[in-house]
């Protein structure tokens, strides 16, 4: 870390702690508490908000993470927000943090830039960092722990059709970055990547040799050694030969790389992260029956495995994939003759394969994985509120 002047207050006589001491209970101290510390000296807020300190606060923050009390941040579905009984009708601009274990709600937070929420949802989150995206490419980035956002510039495509995103964290160069790519009509075409560093969009050669179908998740582009992923048809050649598979886009070479799915029965569902691993869930018996494979080895098709099968009485809507290793489903029930829908959620616990106490969600919503950071605290051109 660079050589930073002693803050003022820590060189008071019969109060003196040396600094290196308090840089080391600082580095481990709750966000919130650290954001309260800036207003002491321009020293100490030159140090929070230098990129070192930020770093060594996150790796802390890692390093002593507890994965069995980590938290989730989701909010209201627009797709089903016209088809809810409940009246008015949910507000999609306020966020709800809840525990991963049991969504039972912690606080909320309404989203503070001008958004057309109407059409707009979580992208993904990593280490503290969402990414929330409309249907008419207007793409932010927000750490709700810091109070602070910013909007991405525009586009550098020629045309966006058929967009596929997905937000990702590089590890080896300390940088996150949005990845877009635009088909026409439906096989890839065009590649851009932002970069937070660079503050801008950049085109990305295709690598891809054979016409591929990307499909939009079902749930949140799986993030997951510094890669993104998404359900794939693939075309080959003159034969027409279809096969479907994982496409997986490297946040750090930026090229893609194609999985194999195991030899699995059933209809292809959605992929996912789910306690560290890649997953990858079948429907069976007309949707009444989920079945979740896991990659134990990233990349080795061999290495597949089917970890658990979970039979519902009615098909059930998959709506996340926690942490902790929860599955949250809802229920839609249709109310004769209003034609009205009504929503019941259910928390898995996929080691018992029980149902949880009711979890504290009300609406079909898009789920994330969430942590208190000061990343973005250091960055350039952000709004804060």
């Amino acid at each position: 870390m660079s050589q930073m002047r002693e803050p003022p207050i820590l060189r008071r006589r019969n109060n003196h702690l040396p600094y290196d001491i308090v840089l080391k209970i600082m580095e481990r101290v709750p966000v919130k508490s650290v954001m309260r510390f800036r207003c002491v000296s321009k020293s100490m807020d030159s140090l929070i908000t230098s990129h070192d300190f930020i770093s060594t606060h996150l790796n802390n923050i890692n390093k002593n993470h507890d994965h069995e009390n980590g938290y989730v941040i989701h909010m209201p579905s627009w797709e089903t927000s016209d088809l809810l009984s409940s009246s008015p009708h949910p507000d999609t601009s306020v966020c709800t943090v809840a525990s991963d274990r049991t969504f039972d709600r912690i606080s909320e937070v309404r989203i503070p830039f001008d958004f057309d929420f109407k059409c707009a949802q979580i992208l993904g989150s990593c280490n503290g960092l969402l990414c929330l995206a409309t249907l008419d490419n207007v793409i932010c980035l927000w750490n709700p722990s810091i109070r602070k956002f910013k909007r991405l510039p525009d586009t550098c495509l020629r045309k966006l059709k058929s967009v596929r995103l997905g937000f990702a964290y590089d590890s080896e160069n300390d940088d996150y970055k949005v990845v877009r790519i635009s088909s026409v009509p439906y096989f890839a075409r065009e590649i851009e990547v932002y970069t937070l560093s660079s503050d801008s969009w950049r085109r990305v050669e295709i690598s891809l040799t054979n016409s591929i179908i990307l499909y939009p998740n079902e749930l949140e582009p799986a993030p997951f050694v510094r890669a993104l992923h998404w359900m794939a048809l693939t075309i080959d050649g003159q034969c027409l030969r279809r096969r479907r598979s994982i496409m997986s886009f490297d946040v750090k070479t930026e090229t893609f790389r194609e999985l194999a799915l195991p030899n699995y029965t059933g209809k292809p569902y959605c992929i996912a992260l789910f306690k560290g691993k890649l997953t990858f869930t079948t429907l069976e018996k007309h949707g009444r029956q989920y079945s979740i494979w896991a990659m134990k080895k990233y990349g080795v098709v061999e290495s597949w495995n089917k970890i658990f099968v979970v039979l519902f009485q009615r098909a059930p809507y998959c709506l996340a994939f926690t942490e902790y290793g929860s599955l949250l489903v809802s229920y839609c029930y249709t109310i004769n003759p209003m034609n009205i829908q009504e929503f019941k959620f259910v928390l898995i616990d996929t080691e018992t394969l029980h149902e949880k106490k009711d979890p504290d969600i009300q609406h079909p919503s898009y789920v994330a994985t969430f942590m208190e950071s000061l990343v973005l605290l250091d960055g350039a051109n952000l709004a804060s509120y």
